[in-house]
């Protein structure tokens, strides 16, 4: 199964970064290619929640699981939608000028492996505009003190 990883340190708290991932309803507003998100369910351990992706005339929605270990993990796990398997792991840990380490892993793999060997390559690019695009979000929200972020990719 094809995987991504990426490591950043920025210098937003672990907790901050966490609500910002965990706000699965605002990610229409800053993330590219998604259209509308629906939480389902909300606890604070766990969410169900559907999101509408979409690249020109072309929509899928992904329904995943939530799994919330506030401020320290949040796993997404795939249910449903057009591949076989979309699963995911943000980690938050603090670090000692107040910021954090933020470690994201994706693993996916498409219905059709043909389609996965191609499409692969770009899978890979638009994850890593999609976690930069977190990283902007934070900058919005919480200061663009962001001098000290770093990638560790």
């Amino acid at each position: 199964m094809p995987g991504i990883r990426e490591v950043r340190r920025l210098p937003w708290s672990a907790q901050q970064m966490f609500d910002l991932v965990g706000d699965v309803a605002r990610y229409a507003e800053f993330l590219p290619w998604v259209v509308a998100t629906r939480v389902r369910s909300n606890s604070e351990t766990e969410m169900v929640a559907d999101m509408l992706v979409g690249f020109n005339a072309l929509r899928e929605k992904f329904t995943s699981r939530v799994i919330k270990d506030r401020p320290n993990r949040i796993e997404v796990i795939y249910i449903d939608g057009p591949m076989r398997d979309l699963d995911n792991v943000w980690l938050f840990r603090p670090i000692e000028d107040g910021g954090c380490e933020v470690e994201f892993h994706v693993d996916f793999t498409f219905r059709n492996s043909v389609f996965e060997a191609l499409a692969g390559q770009y899978f890979d690019r638009a994850f890593r505009k999609m976690v930069t695009a977190f990283e902007e979000r934070a900058a919005r929200l919480y200061g663009s003190n962001s001098s000290s972020a770093t990638s560790a990719a």
